[in-house]
């Protein structure tokens, strides 16, 4: 919560357990500590689309006129779920200090509903709902000292947990002119259940404080590389053509990839009590260009029109990811009043999409944002206690459909000469962040004891 209060600003001051998350070196300063957050994240998205709908010759499958749609607009909220951190480090000797951490991705489970007043949601294409996803990371760090001025630390991390995406397949195939395109009686409700998922990675860093005031940081995230098993689960269409037809097999592997992260700062205090920190970051989200899904003996039997059995092709949700940016900023300052410090923090931040426009979906609503946040601790003997709150302001993203790139999945063999995409439209998004935290520090000292 604390890195959180001050903006996300926390590579170069980290001094307690959240050095675990954004700079490993700082786990020297927190010696003997045990520490447990949590936090709720409420995200809510607004998405409006807008579709080409085009008029074909069913003799020649030529134009012969098009128009744009615009459908009612989708409402996505996120579930009540709180997202812990829990942590525990130990100081081996004075130079060293070794911790265990356990951290659940900062990440809305959006939902979106299937309906819209009777009729199929516009969004079903792209996203239905998570329900079911429950990912966390696991690991192991070492920090060292080897004077005043140095730290160096490092991890050994785990991703590991489950994810779950329900969502709507169409199987209206072009070149068969069974159907019209989003006709809702061809569509097939699809789970995709990604786990049990172990994946490693790792951080470092280090801390370099040239003056008792000054304080630079500089970390490294290690991306992630996901390859696991999964299972598809399908609710076979309405139509009148899968009456016979049923799907057998489950089991699939599906691939891809989390970003890299580097992250500098620099911390300066200007006065006793009174700590600022103006950070950077840059994440390699252009390495998640796809989630790719390799169904392994799922196939069709007794579809019409089809050979039977009907093996289910390769499918890609296509990502088409680009590295993002953010600037932090942020602050704290400590007041003590009696046997008490209060603690008073505030934080403002930037962050660029990672999604170019043309690959927005309602599977990952990420905008530019701005996030402000405030947050109020307070300090008794070895304990510390902190609150936060942070409001994310996004930016709204208009998806023209002549540029939009995301076509709807099949899973038949189709020759599709004209991709038909779906994620045309108005994006906008908004999220709070309610979060509550606590430490306690083993190795604390009373300044009052070491005076007299």
């Amino acid at each position: 919560m604390r890195p959180l209060a001050r903006g996300g600003a926390f590579a170069a001051g980290a001094n307690d357990l959240h050095a675990l998350w954004y700079n490993p070196a700082g786990l020297f300063d927190a010696g003997s500590q045990f520490l447990f957050d949590a936090a709720w994240v409420d995200y809510g998205v607004d998405y409006t689309r807008r579709a080409i709908v085009e008029q074909r010759d069913p003799n020649t499958n030529q134009v012969v006129g098009e128009f744009e749609q615009t459908f009612p607009t989708v409402h996505g909220t996120s579930a009540a779920v709180p997202i812990p951190t829990l942590a525990g480090s130990f100081r081996l000797h004075e130079q060293w200090v070794m911790a265990l951490g356990l951290e659940a991705p900062y990440s809305a489970l959006t939902s979106y509903p299937e309906e819209i007043d009777g009729v199929p949601a516009p969004s079903r294409y792209s996203l239905i709902n998570l329900d079911g996803s429950a990912l966390a990371i696991i690991g192991a760090w070492i920090a060292y000292a080897p004077n005043d001025m140095w730290r160096f630390g490092m991890g050994l991390q785990m991703l590991v947990g489950r994810f779950v995406a329900t969502t709507m397949y169409s199987t209206c195939v072009p070149d068969r002119f069974f159907c019209a395109q989003e006709q809702p009686e061809f569509d097939a409700l699809t789970q995709l259940s990604v786990g049990p998922i172990v994946a490693p990675s790792g951080n470092l860093g280090v801390q370099f404080i040239p003056h008792e005031r000054w304080q630079i940081g500089l970390s490294f995230q290690a991306p992630v590389i996901i390859r696991a098993p999964a299972r598809i689960r399908v609710r076979l269409p309405s139509s009148p053509l899968f009456e016979r037809a049923r799907v057998n097999g489950e089991e699939a592997s599906v691939a891809f990839e989390f970003p890299w992260v580097l992250r500098w700062g620099v911390q300066y205090q200007p006065i006793d009590n009174l700590f600022v920190e103006l950070d950077g970051s840059v994440e390699g989200w252009s390495i998640h260009d796809s989630i790719d899904i390799n169904p392994e003996g799922v196939e069709f039997a007794n579809l019409p029109g089809f050979p039977n059995p009907t093996g289910v092709p390769p499918q890609s949700y296509a990502r088409n990811f680009r590295d993002s940016v953010a600037i932090r900023g942020g602050g704290e300052y400590g007041l003590e009043v009696a046997d008490i410090t209060l603690f008073f923090l505030a934080g403002l931040s930037y962050e660029s999409s990672a999604v170019p426009p043309a690959s927005l979906s309602v599977l990952t609503v990420d905008l530019n944002k701005v996030t402000t946040s405030l947050g109020f601790g307070f300090g008794y003997d070895a304990w510390r206690f902190d609150f936060v709150y942070a409001h994310m302001f996004g930016e709204e993203v208009d998806v023209d459909p002549e540029e939009a790139e995301l076509e709807v999945l099949v899973p038949l063999e189709a020759n599709i000469v004209n991709p038909h995409t779906v994620n045309g439209g108005t994006y906008n998004a908004r999220g709070n962040v309610l979060g509550v935290g606590l430490r306690y520090a083993f190795d604390y000292e009373d300044p009052d004891e070491e005076e007299e």
